[in-house]
């Protein structure tokens, strides 16, 4: 799930950058310091967006920078357990296939793929279906679910696996296929009876 988070920090203004603005330097270090990394409760920190910075800052005796309190806001992407994900098949390996979701790659195993007996051609860059004959490629677009999340520390980039082995999940044209089965099905079933067209009983009644 992608959120805009709000964090704080004190962020030291070397006497090199005295010359530049006192935000433009502080969203550089800001971006040096935060973008890429993986935080425990954020999960990944892509993109620093904006920063309010203190103009008054903090000196310390023998150090010639400026420390500045910095409240910022930052996108994040935090993937969790079960939510449905829509990403970019990016490569075939003799096991499965990685998703690109967000900021990170997925781990699609073969058996998470499909019911079905699957050959994994990796110098094609295909994963095909032996019965259904539905095929995976690079440059797929995917919608998956997430199954087990671990995340890194620190710039690694942690380990997330998927599954779409459930209806409306896969390839583009596999969920279409699947919603247009669903609709015929729905189609080619009798049409209840209405209140109107049940028989009707005719009661006579007769005098004393």
């Amino acid at each position: 799930m992608f959120s805009i988070s709000t964090l704080q920090d004190v962020v030291r203004i070397p006497p090199s950058l005295f010359g530049t603005t006192l935000k433009k330097a502080v969203i550089n270090i800001l971006k040096s310091k935060y973008e890429s990394m993986i935080n425990a409760d954020l999960g990944y920190i892509i993109m620093i967006m904006d920063a309010k910075v203190e103009s008054l800052g903090k000196m310390i005796a023998g150090d010639g920078g400026t420390y500045h309190k910095v409240e910022f806001n930052a996108l994040t992407f935090y993937p969790k357990l079960q939510e449905i994900v829509q990403g970019e098949l990016v490569d075939i390996t003799d096991f499965g296939a990685f998703v690109r979701i967000g900021p990170t790659d997925a781990l699609l195993h073969l058996s998470q793929v499909m019911d079905d007996y699957l050959k994994s051609d990796v110098q094609a860059g295909v994963i095909l279906a032996n019965q259904s004959g539905r095929t995976l490629k690079v440059g797929s677009t995917i919608r998956t679910r997430i199954t087990a999340v671990s995340l890194g520390k620190a710039a690694s980039m942690g380990k997330i696996g998927i599954t779409c082995r459930q209806p409306f999940l896969g390839a583009d044209e596999w969920i279409a296929e699947e919603i247009k089965k669903a609709a015929d099905n729905k189609s080619d079933k009798p049409a209840a009876k209405k209140e109107d067209d049940k028989p009707k009983k005719t009661v006579e009644i007769k005098g004393k």
